[in-house]
């Protein structure tokens, strides 16, 4: 009987964000231990249930190791990722004599000391179960496509959507790959383009979108497995943060590498109309003015504080500058900062507060603000959808400044929950409708957009100071040490080679 072993370990490290990601940041996202997955929900969840239930039907036995996942911050200590790390191990060296390991990664985690740590799990992985064993791993497409992580693995797939709306036909995918490799039908190769790239490239809207249709296009030629891209994650410091494309193909490694530079010097081509068109804070509050209400709101999403990729949530930026313009009928929620929600939950609904709020994690929050509020309205535990499932908000208060009146109000949804706008449910939870707001601020980049974009009149991209900026130029790496544009115009561009030493 073929025995799997699966597991998870994974989080998107920001460089630049001030929260350390400890142990009890793991334990307040995903931290379960081997054999007690169950019927677990969340996005990080999906692939090894469906992993779980595929091999099953087989008739396979399925060993579980640890499943462990961390909302995005900074570095995870080097104690954390060590104990994480090394339970993994330990409950493979447990599970063997195993037939395959499929693994459930982010791909852009950062340790203290390892920036590369999931490819350090994989080369380890690899190491226990030697060279016969097929292993495979799924990516988020924020990944850094290493050498150590293509080395160490037999297949390597990654998300092709942003917002990650695919994380469950990738999961399929990768499995169904390492059914055929463990049958002898195939027999994969990968081949590594380096765009020398950094950016953020929604999916939504052309020429994304088409880039897409086009991998999945390719993977229906003969002899092709799988085609990705794997967008990068900018904000961390690492040797091989970028944009590469990956494909994998059945034993033709010329194919593989054709296919990879045709489809990376593709997305070199369109790098400049791929990346969203930011807005200045000004920029973005007057193209709100200029657009007389029509019921639907105006969604303004503040990218750079985004808790999604590692920012705090509590950043003032855009607020302060909403307030000091006099914009009223606006919404934003949520917005981090247990200690303002827990004033409120004290007071009770109807109190009148003078309440310091936001900017509390450090230079990069902005200042705290204070303002007098009215608790409009409280909810102990919320809720919002995403990818499927749905993602803890914690307790969360309703708070309005500057009057009873809709159209002058600021209304601010604080919490003690560190998380990104995923749904426009964030204010439903919170008492707001969100139709009845001029305009909703929204602290994401893009996975809020499948969300909101179906009720907004429009969407801007807010470019503000904080822990997440979208100025590529002016990420202020150390580790880096090739060009990349476009803090350079023209870098050196190719096919990575795979044999060469990780970082």
């Amino acid at each position: 009987m073929t025995r799997l072993f699966t597991a998870c370990l994974g989080t998107e490290t920001n460089s630049f964000s001030p929260i350390p990601t400890g142990l009890s940041v793991y334990q307040q996202s995903m931290l379960v231990r081997g054999g007690q997955h169950g019927e677990r929900s969340g996005l990080f969840a999906v692939p090894l249930l469906r992993w779980k239930q595929q091999a099953q039907a087989l008739g396979w036995t399925v060993v579980e190791g640890l499943a462990a996942f961390a909302a995005p911050a900074g570095n995870t200590t080097r104690a954390t990722h060590a104990a994480l790390r090394d339970e993994i191990l330990a409950d493979l060296q447990r599970a063997l004599p195993v037939d395959a390991v499929l693994l459930n990664l982010h791909g852009a985690m950062i340790a203290d000391g390892d920036p590369d740590a999931e490819g350090d799990l994989l080369a380890r992985v690899r190491a226990l179960v030697g060279p016969g064993v097929p292993i495979g791993a799924e990516l988020d497409l924020h990944c850094h496509l290493s050498r150590q992580k293509v080395a160490s693995a037999d297949l390597l797939v990654i998300y092709k959507e942003y917002p990650h709306v695919d994380v469950a036909e990738r999961a399929d995918e990768v499995f169904s790959l390492l059914r055929r490799r463990l049958a002898g039908e195939i027999r994969p190769v990968m081949a590594v383009y380096d765009c020398a790239m950094l950016g953020v490239y929604p999916t939504t809207a052309e020429p994304m979108a088409g880039l897409v249709a086009r991998m999945t296009a390719l993977e229906a030629e003969s002899g092709v497995l799988s085609v990705s891209l794997a967008h990068g994650f900018p904000w961390g410091d690492t040797p091989e943060v970028g944009t590469r494309v990956l494909v994998v193909t059945d034993g033709d490694a010329a194919l593989a590498a054709r296919l990879a530079t045709a489809l990376g010097e593709s997305v070199w081509a369109a790098r400049d109309a791929i990346v969203p068109p930011f807005l200045s804070i000004d920029q973005a509050i007057d193209r709100l003015l200029e657009l007389a209400p029509d019921g639907r709101p105006v969604v303004l999403a503040d990218t750079a504080d985004n808790p999604g990729i590692g920012a705090a949530g509590d950043s003032t930026f855009l607020l302060q500058r909403l307030i000091e313009r006099r914009v009223g009928g606006v919404a934003l929620s949520p917005l981090w900062d247990p200690v303002a929600t827990a004033l409120a939950f004290d007071a009770g609904v109807g109190a009148q507060l003078a309440m310091r709020i936001g900017g509390k994690l450090g230079p990069a929050s902005g200042p705290a603000l204070d303002l007098q509020v009215e608790v409009k309205a409280l909810n102990p535990d919320g809720w919002q959808p995403f990818g499927g499932a749905l993602a803890p908000l914690g307790r969360m208060a309703w708070l309005r400044a500057f009057g009873p009146v809709d159209a002058t109000a600021i209304d601010i949804v604080v919490n003690d929950h560190r998380v990104q706008s995923f749904h426009p449910d964030c204010f439903r939870v919170a008492g707001i409708d969100p139709l009845r707001p001029r305009a909703l601020v929204a602290k994401s980049t893009q996975h809020f957009h499948a969300g909101f974009a179906p009720l907004a009149r429009e969407v801007l991209y807010v470019s503000a100071p904080g822990a997440g900026s979208m100025d590529m130029a002016a990420l202020p790496h150390h580790q880096v040490q090739r060009a990349l544009w476009p803090r350079v115009a023209d870098p050196a561009r190719g096919l990575v080679d795979l044999t060469g030493p990780s970082h």
